[in-house]
């Protein structure tokens, strides 16, 4: 079974045909799929889909270009929405350099206080860094090494940067940039981080894998990725299939009682 641990199935390019493509997740041998907050309308919308299909979960978190919408009545929400039955992680939190939408302070304080609520409600995270990599790295380790561990989503950093995280007690995330035949580093973290520390993902409907680049992606395109690590790491798909199936599992332990 395939487990895809970061997905956005609220987004509107899945307006037209989100029923139908959720439906045909079984067939195709998708087991589950851990739905991301990233707006606060994105958060309620993840906790609807989970409550519609008993192989999606939901995160709560805000993703950094939107923490300028949070206080702390939002936060309450938040906390609420985390002890809801399919709740299973905080995310997508962490740090945005790139687009920069929100200060560098305010991301960093609502980064903390996210992953302070996921430590307060046994929850793993799910972190997202774009050009941020050390400031990000410096304030896990800091605010959340070693209590509920995650997922480090769409890993973009250098392969010995994974491996810090992977000492921390943290997942690495690979997707469709994996596939890329320009994607040199991220085919070294692949080959780098031991099987039993990789979790996949679609981050869908972006970043589609070759020789879908550009579509939109869907977790049905994750036999793709699964089949380049198992080329990267000179194994099985099934293989890679049966680890990250497993590892998405003890990242996200609240399935198991769900």
């Amino acid at each position: 079974m395939i487990f895809d641990s970061h997905a956005h199935y609220d987004d509107e390019q899945f307006d037209m045909d989100r029923d139908a493509l959720l439906l045909e997740m079984p067939s195709a041998g998708v087991g589950g799929i851990v739905n991301m907050g990233a707006s606060l309308d994105g958060v309620a919308a993840s906790q609807k889909l989970a409550k519609q299909y008993p192989f999606v979960y939901a995160a709560a978190g805000v993703h950094p270009d939107y923490v300028g919408s949070l206080d702390e009545e939002k936060m309450q929400w938040l906390y609420e929405l985390c002890k809801k039955e399919k709740t299973v992680a905080v995310g997508e939190i962490g740090l945005d350099y790139y687009w920069d939408k929100e200060s560098h302070d305010c991301q960093k304080k609502w980064f903390a206080a996210q992953l302070g609520m996921a430590k307060e409600m046994d929850l793993p995270v799910n972190i997202h860094s774009r050009d941020a990599a050390q400031d990000t790295f410096d304030l896990m380790k800091k605010e959340h090494a070693g209590t509920t561990g995650g997922v480090i989503h769409c890993f973009s950093s250098s392969a010995q940067m994974a491996l810090e995280y992977v000492k921390l007690g943290y997942f690495i995330g690979i997707g469709g940039v994996v596939t890329f035949k320009n994607a040199r580093v991220m085919k070294e973290v692949a080959a780098a981080v031991p099987l039993e520390r990789i979790v996949i993902e679609t981050d869908c409907p972006y970043l589609a894998p070759a020789p879908n680049r550009g579509k939109r992606n869907s977790s049905l395109y994750l036999p793709l990725v699964i089949e380049e690590i198992a080329r990267i790491k000179e194994i099985t798909p099934k293989e890679v299939e049966d680890a990250t199936y497993a590892n998405a599992k003890r990242v996200y332990q609240k399935i198991r009682q769900v």
